[in-house]
């Protein structure tokens, strides 16, 4: 990405250099291709290259899970206050939420996922829910208080009470 002042008849001006950087990128590319460039200038090379591309999508994928990372937190939050299900909606599926702990039994942890989710983006999921087991997550067909919906999966495990008093007690 380019952008500077213009000033014009200023050496500092902008958008001269910027004209001249791109008859050199021009006269370069002509030097090199039998088929050359009709234009003034070239600005080929201030485009995004794979490399920035690839460097954009795995920086999204970061925001992505720091995003979901915090809203478990705050869905573990707010189920874990009131034991009914919570639910956020994404760009292509909605997650919900929703743990119940009965005096003297374990703590039960609900997880659905609803829409459309990337073969790889439930594991995902699963992996960051705070205070369960990675390896204790068990596909369910119907929710604590209602069957799933069309386009929905649900999971359980088990939570550990330590951690869910860890999340209500790290309130930011």
């Amino acid at each position: 990405m380019a952008a500077g002042r213009r000033e014009d008849g200023s050496g500092d001006d902008f958008y001269a250099k910027l004209e001249v950087e791109g008859k050199a990128a021009r006269a370069q590319y002509n030097a090199t291709h039998a088929e050359g460039l009709r234009t003034v200038t070239s600005t080929a090379h201030l485009l995004p290259t794979r490399e920035d591309h690839i460097r954009y999508r795995a920086e999204a994928g970061v925001r992505f899970v720091r995003r979901l990372r915090t809203t478990l937190l705050d869905l573990t939050r707010s189920t874990l206050r009131d034991g009914r299900e919570h639910a956020v909606d994404f760009d292509t599926f909605t997650l919900g939420l929703q743990v119940r702990a009965d005096d003297g039994h374990e703590t039960y942890r609900a997880v659905r996922i609803t829409g459309s989710v990337p073969p790889n983006l439930t594991t995902i999921i699963l992996r960051n829910i705070p205070g369960c087991e990675v390896e204790g997550w068990y596909p369910e067909y119907a929710l604590p208080e209602r069957e799933l919906l069309p386009a929905e999966q649900a999971w359980s495990n088990i939570m550990d009470p330590r951690a869910a008093a860890e999340v209500l007690d790290d309130v930011d």
